[in-house]
């Protein structure tokens, strides 16, 4: 099993930034891919980005591409992601997940945390 909690969500201007924070803990070693997702109210889950941990390689979604970025801590066992230039479009709860297939589709990820808000005012 893996535990994933998510922090650092809040209510931000526009044009500001937030930066999530995703702790794993458990049998963390054995999913290679972690990911964020995000829902807003009426809406399905959308992907954000995704981080190989064996090679630190990365994928955003183009919603969030040149203003969201998504990093690793691997001794910490805690992945980020820094959220600049924000709109309010971007108001969601945000999700981190764990799986082991570096894709897009949220269906494929075993693991989930609680999420956490993030409010972006005009």
């Amino acid at each position: 099993q893996v535990q994933l909690v998510e922090s650092g969500g809040g209510l931000v201007q526009a044009g500001g930034s937030l930066r999530l924070s995703c702790a794993a803990s458990g049998r963390t070693f054995t999913n290679d891919v972690m990911g964020w997702f995000r829902q807003a109210p009426g809406k399905e889950r959308e992907f954000v980005a995704l981080i190989r941990r064996s090679d630190s390689s990365r994928y955003h979604g183009d919603s969030v591409k040149g203003r969201f970025t998504i990093s690793m801590d691997n001794a910490k066992n805690t992945m980020y992601l820094q959220m600049n230039s924000l709109k309010p479009e971007d108001t969601a709860v945000y999700y981190c997940a764990a799986g082991d297939v570096a894709v897009v589709v949220d269906n494929l990820y075993a693991y989930w945390g609680q999420g956490t808000q993030v409010t972006v005012s005009s």
